[in-house]
């Protein structure tokens, strides 16, 4: 799996605001990511959030966003607006839900679908939510220490 882009923030936006305005958190590019077995991505806003947390690191495909941005006529915004830490290119994400795999020597348990909701229509565009239905990105589990980078 190439990792093409990598994410945290250090707040929510959008989880936890139901039928309230987002947040204003950034989402901030990194060039490489501290992964915590069973906690998380150090610095992120689900680092610690709870033991066994399902998304304690989420991954998103480039080619995905590349094609919804296409139907939406989207052509300003990168990846990082749907808030998943990992952007990856050429992995069928839905074939790593419960595996467990490797990424530049960290271990992972994919645990389920990032479920794509209604806010993906604010952060991309209207339409957004429809066209990411069954390919909204991977949550998973942190199995070992180790430190993910980015290769652009």
């Amino acid at each position: 799996m190439k990792v093409e882009q990598l994410y945290i923030s250090p707040g929510h936006n959008f989880f936890g605001h139901h039928e309230q305005p987002p947040g204003e958190h950034l989402i901030i590019e990194q060039a490489e990511l501290e992964c915590v077995a069973g906690s998380g991505i150090r610095g992120d806003r689900f680092f610690d959030y709870k033991e066994q947390y399902k998304g304690q690191i989420t991954f998103f495909s480039s080619e995905v966003f590349a094609e919804v941005c296409a139907q939406l006529n989207v052509e300003d915004k990168l990846p990082g607006v749907t808030r998943r830490n990992v952007i990856t290119v050429d992995v069928d994400l839905n074939s790593l839900v419960g595996e467990e795999f490797e990424v530049q020597g960290v271990r992972f348990s994919g645990v389920c679908e990032c479920s794509p909701c209604y806010w993906m229509d604010l952060a991309i565009a209207p339409g957004a939510e429809i066209l990411l239905k069954g390919r909204g990105g991977l949550r998973a589990r942190i199995l070992t220490d180790g430190m993910l980078r980015a290769h652009r």
